[in-house]
């Protein structure tokens, strides 16, 4: 699939062009009939002819600087046109076709084709239009979806010319060989067409270019349905058909990626890729690195790839030559980019040269002083940098002139040339330095390079001295001995001395700044002890509630697992209000302590017995007392609605009074209800000072066999999904989605099987698994403490005082946290016996007592502890 000529394209072109200037002469033509232009107008359009001129003399001297400006190229082109003028504009668009190819799809062969038809009539004409048809059908006749236009285009250019039947029919023959998209109504229409019927050979062709364009036809909806680029879409197409093996698809749907994405260097590098490594056609593969040049010309690693295809393919050398010339000129972007060019093309040089000979060999050498000019002057003006600080380019050549020419008195000119520039303080440079005296020079000039690098190295001192050392030992007398010993211990240690005046100097840094920072934290420290002490001067001042953000994924206020120190009360109600007094535990359900401001404030009409507590209400909401009641009231008469006030605002949270005690278990019902996009947390109104012993609902915070903590979820995991998860390991009793005091879900779940073999089963079932991209971690419940140490409570069990990590272990140790005790060893103590999702009643003393404890033993559901709250 050759590109196209650049004459045709030109011809194309100037086809184009001399359409659009007739046409632009007749509107001129038929505007100026029977209309007189004004004075100004023709002053008008003497200025602007000047500044037209005046800007194409500019984009010119652009283009003489940088050929490769493809936007000047379109600026200049536009501007002739608009000029009126033919030959230059034929000129430029002959000089942008030369730099930058036209794009090769099918709709651009078509045009070509329709051109051609023009010059049907002369003398071999019509062996020219099937010739361009020809050629279409190679460069596009296998596009999966437009490539039967440029089919059915050759045949109807066969009927109207009448050409001999045959000719259709083999049109016809080829075209249902190949897989396309719609083949089925060809198929039909030749059978229709054929007085003689459709053979057997035609047939099954056509069922096996059905079958693979079946295959195909996934990968061609997925690309109409990509937006462009396309390049991932492209990319899996390629990969697909690479598969395949077909090397005329694997080479037509390279081109459809270029032809949508000709400015990509890396899609141009896998095709000339695969070119070179597999089809290695030679006209196929240089059209093809020459397209690839002129897309991206600042592609220096397609220039590169272009040389060694020119030479792979036996080009002549002023072929080569002129390829490398052009691209110099291309403008890259980096110059490291001119180092790299520089070498392919110097070793292509090497390559050629004989070394019997001296004309090959004084070109290299030519090049080898060009190169480096050429980075000193042009690349470093440029840049500001050579692009070359290790002088990789002189080593070359150094070696070259030590090994092939035998020359080592110029490989040490350059090597001191080398040194000259920067590199005396690296060893590796002296090292390689070394290296070549030690293969092509002679031991007197390895131990001159030695002892210079001892004297001149910064980075490795050390290991310069030990190359020294070792030399001596193989080569040098005991004179030779001593003087390396000395001079190495004298260079050792006056390294150790800079060293350490070096880390007294970073260390005396380090002091300075530990001694900021211990000042700066003193300063906090005594700042925020004098705020603490201006707080504990007003007594009853209500604490603020703690920001969502600054709650740990342990403590959200959202229903979520809670992990409370031993000794202590956490609220456990999410988003509800936190009220703390200094030295006491935290308020759990009860009205705020301190004073508030409210609409209606009469303690002796308050019965907290009537009321419930309502919570994560938004601080935004307008006229909160209005729109509570009307919330409340189907859930009987509602006496006052009491919100809380700051001075800011409203806090969002409030109490609801009802005229009855009956409506407190329907206003409950009404818990996680969403308001204003949040859930209202509903709970019952309790005084901690009169009720002190009043616990409410918290969730377990210790080990729970037989229930699993899920993370790594999506956060569009609904229960459903995960109990279709779950469900092939046990019974589930309880699925619950952890969330923030928002109602946003946080990626966490617990699961709640009949029995701890099953919570195991799943664990080591689920642990790892993927679901929606999200890889799943699973563990049986055990939430880590909140504090390191507790309280002692010495009206617990010894058994509960002792630490988890003694009891259960870590969940940094054996994640899993299964049992790997045998059942028949393994003691169930009293002292674990603990409330789960409710309050545990004390034990009493006597029969009732030990009732008590087994009654206190077994836990309650989720389900189990909401209906013993209604019946409350």
């Amino acid at each position: 699939m050759a590109a196209t000529g650049n004459a045709e394209e030109t011809q194309l072109q100037e086809m184009e062009e001399e359409a659009g200037m007739e046409r632009e002469m007749d509107s001129d033509e038929e505007e100026g009939m029977g209309i007189e232009n004004s004075d100004d107008e023709e002053d008008d359009s003497s200025e602007d002819d000047k500044e037209n001129e005046a800007e194409i003399q500019r984009l010119e001297e652009q283009l003489s600087i940088n050929a490769f400006d493809y936007n000047c190229h379109v600026d200049l082109i536009k501007l002739l046109r608009q000029e009126g003028e033919l030959p230059p504009l034929r000129k430029a668009r002959q000089k942008m076709s030369e730099l930058f190819p036209l794009t090769e799809g099918p709709e651009i062969w078509l045009e070509y084709a329709q051109y051609s038809i023009g010059g049907m009539g002369l003398p071999g004409g019509m062996e020219k239009v099937r010739s361009i048809f020809e050629r279409a059908l190679t460069a596009v006749g296998l596009h999966m979806t437009k490539g039967a236009t440029v089919w059915e285009a050759y045949r109807e250019f066969e009927n109207v010319i009448l050409a001999t039947l045959e000719r259709i029919h083999t049109l016809f023959r080829r075209q249902l060989a190949i897989p396309l998209m719609d083949m089925e109504g060809t198929y039909a229409e030749y059978e229709e067409w054929s007085d003689q019927g459709v053979s057997d050979t035609v047939s099954q062709k056509y069922k096996r270019a059905l079958q693979q364009m079946e295959k195909s036809k996934p990968y061609e909806e997925t690309l109409m349905a990509a937006e462009p680029p396309k390049l991932a879409e492209y990319q899996t197409y390629i990969d697909y058909e690479q598969m395949e093996g077909d090397p005329a698809r694997i080479q037509i749907i390279f081109e459809r990626a270029l032809a949508e994405n000709c400015l990509v260097p890396d899609m141009w590098a896998k095709y000339t890729k695969y070119l070179d490594r597999q089809l290695k056609i030679k006209d196929l593969v240089l059209s093809s690195h020459d397209r690839a040049v002129r897309n991206c010309p600042w592609t220096m690693g397609l220039w590169k790839n272009y040389l060694l295809a020119l030479e792979r393919h036996g080009a002549d050398h002023q072929t080569i030559s002129d390829i490398f010339e052009k691209a110099l000129n291309a403008g890259f972007i980096q110059a490291t980019d001119y180092v790299n060019i520089w070498e392919a093309y110097l070793d292509y040089l090497r390559r050629r040269v004989d070394f019997k000979s001296s004309r090959e060999l004084e070109e290299l050498r030519a090049a080898f002083t060009r190169s480096l000019d050429y980075m000193k002057q042009d690349v470093e003006e440029r840049f500001s940098e050579s692009g070359d600080p290790s002088c990789t380019i002189m080593q070359v050549w150094a070696k070259i002139e030590a090994l092939h020419c035998k020359n080592i008195q110029k490989a040490r000119e350059l090597w001191d040339s080398i040194m000259t520039k920067g590199n005396a303080k690296f060893a590796n440079m002296w090292l390689e330095y070394y290296n070549l005296e030690r293969s092509y020079g002679d031991a007197l000039h390895c131990r001159k390079a030695l002892h210079r690098a001892v004297q001149c190295t910064a980075d490795y001192p050390e290991h310069v001295c030990e190359v020294l050392l070792t030399f001596e030992r193989v080569e040098g007398s005991l004179e030779d001995w001593d003087a390396a010993v000395q001079k190495t211990e004298i260079r050792l240690n006056r390294v150790n001395e800079q060293r350490a005046k070096v880390a007294e100097k970073e260390a005396h840094l380090v002091r300075q700044e530990e001694e900021k920072t211990e000042q700066r934290r003193r300063a906090k420290a005594d700042k925020k002890n004098q705020k603490k002490g201006q707080k504990g001067s007003r007594p009853g001042e209500k604490r603020k509630a703690e920001d969502e953000d600054n709650e740990d994924e342990w403590g959200e206020e959202s229903g979520k697992e809670r992990h409370q120190e031993s000794g202590k009360e956490r609220h456990q109600e999410s988003g509800k209000e936190r009220h703390q007094e200094s030295g006491k535990e935290r308020h759990q359900e009860s009205a705020p302590d301190t004073v508030r401001k409210t609409q209606e404030d009469n303690p002796e009409q308050r019965k907290d017995d009537c009321s419930v507590f309502i919570s994560n209400l938004a601080f935004s909401m307008e006229d909160p007392e209005k729109r509570l009641k009307e919330l409340f009231e189907s859930c009987g008469p509602v006496q006052s609605v009491r919100p809380v006030y700051a001075a800011k605002g409203f806090r969002g949270y409030c109490y609801v009074q009802f005229e009855g005690k009956t409506s407190v278990p329907e206003a409950l019902k009404m818990d996680r209800r969403e308001v204003d996009g949040r859930p209202m947390f509903v709970s019952p109104c309790v005084d901690k000072n009169k009720n002190p012993d009043f616990k409410v609902f918290k969730y377990n915070t210790n080990l729970e066999k037989h229930k699993i903590f899920i993370s790594g979820l999506p956060f569009s995991c609904t229960k459903e999904q995960l109990e279709e998860l779950c469900k092939d390991q046990g019974t589930i009793k309880d699925i619950r989605l952890v969330t923030n005091r928002s109602g946003k879900p946080k990626g966490l779940a617990y699961v709640e099987f009949e029995d701890e073999a099953q919570a195991s089963q799943a664990v080591l079932k689920l642990d790892g698994t993927v679901l929606q991209e999200h890889t799943l971690s699973v563990a049986i419940s055990n939430p880590p403490r909140r504090n390191a140490a507790d309280k002692p409570d010495f009206s617990r069990p010894m058994g509960a005082m002792m630490p988890r990590a003694m009891v259960y272990g870590s969940r940094g140790k054996g994640r899993t946290q299964l049992s790997l005790i045998p059942r028949s060893l393994h003691r169930q103590t009293g002292a674990e016996s603990k409330a789960e999702n409710g309050t545990a009643p004390k034990p009493t003393g006597g029969a009732s007592g030990d009732a008590g404890f087994e009654a206190q033993a077994k836990p309650m559901s989720n389900s189990d502890f909401a209906k013993f709250l209604l019946r409350k």
